[in-house]
């Protein structure tokens, strides 16, 4: 949106209206996805909570102390990236990172993470910051996809799964295919992927120093290892009795498949919901208290941080961070 010619007074009203609707984008998102959950009453939620003594005071505070580090290694993370060409304090890292949650809530696969992260710098480094956000999200998905590779073969090892293989070497012979014309397609032309020259972003990536991948890949394997067991966790205040090798078996798969399943973010609850509860029907948990825990993860990593992060929103001064 250009507000070049506008008044300056016309535009910090547009601007404050921009950061009103939002959080209430947000708000309004988070009240449908509780209350008009087709999946979920929320009536006979809150019941099933009491009763099984999820609302205790120990278990409340444990399990705040997971979100929190979950956050507090996502927002270093951010910090040790953006580190690599300007040093930012962990309370601009936790600006940035709440604020940028609370403006992708709503957004299809998170993409107004990418946007919201960049308005915080100048113009001239808002291609650094869009591609550190993106290596970011990459490394996270590269320890979900290797934690989910071994969770999926020891739990096809040990569970029967129901799969069509002949479709499924169906696809993979089309991917396999696609795949080879899309290799050959790029050493014969210069490939854009949202404006990136693909040879750009791996040139990018190549100079970041060794221990920005280092540290980045480290911190998003810490905080997988934290929200799996907070997952783990849930299942034993809900009384299923699973050791956690095996609980991080479906845990890691569970995570894997939701990953690569497309969809938009604003389903994800959906989604992890309808994989969770087909991977844990196997291992004879019902159906509502899977879907009660993803819930929960979902609350207490998503909805409780953008909670906070509406509080960055609303105090975000547009032109006080150009100048940084």
């Amino acid at each position: 949106m250009h507000f070049g010619s506008l008044p300056y007074k016309t535009k910090q009203f547009f601007f404050v209206l921009i950061k009103l609707s939002i959080v209430v984008g947000a708000f309004y998102f988070i009240y449908q996805k509780l209350l008009d959950n087709e999946n979920l009453d929320f009536r006979t939620f809150i019941e099933f909570l009491s009763k099984n003594d999820v609302l205790s005071l120990k278990n409340v505070g444990f399990l705040l102390i997971l979100t929190f580090l979950n956050w507090f290694f996502e927002i270093v993370k951010w910090k040790t990236l953006v580190g690599s060409f300007k040093r930012i304090a962990f309370k601009n890292a936790l600006e940035q990172s709440l604020g940028a949650l609370t403006a992708s809530l709503f957004t299809p696969n998170r993409v107004g993470e990418y946007g919201a992260k960049a308005i915080y710098y100048p113009s001239k480094n808002r291609k650094q910051i869009l591609l550190l956000n993106l290596l970011s999200n990459i490394m996270q998905m590269s320890v979900t996809v290797l934690f989910g590779i071994v969770g999926l073969y020891f739990f096809k090892t040990q569970y029967e799964l129901d799969i069509n293989y002949y479709k499924v070497s169906q696809f993979l012979i089309i991917i396999l295919v696609v795949s080879a014309f899309a290799i050959l397609g790029l050493k014969q032309t210069k490939f854009k992927l949202k404006g990136f020259l693909i040879e750009t972003i791996k040139a990018f990536f190549k100079h970041l120093p060794r221990k920005i991948h280092v540290l980045g890949f480290l911190f998003s394997l810490i905080r997988y290892l934290i929200f799996s067991f907070q997952f783990y966790y849930l299942l034993r205040i809900f009384g299923v009795d699973v050791y956690y090798g095996n609980a991080m078996i479906v845990i890691t798969t569970m995570y894997l498949l939701a990953s690569i399943i497309p969809s938009i973010f604003i389903f994800d609850v959906v989604v992890k919901g309808s994989v969770a509860v087909y991977l844990f029907s196997m291992v004879d948990v019902n159906e509502f208290t899977i879907l009660s825990i993803v819930m929960l993860m979902w609350l207490l990593n998503f909805v409780l941080p953008s909670i906070f992060g509406s509080y960055h929103v609303l105090n975000f001064n547009l032109s006080k961070n150009n100048t940084k």
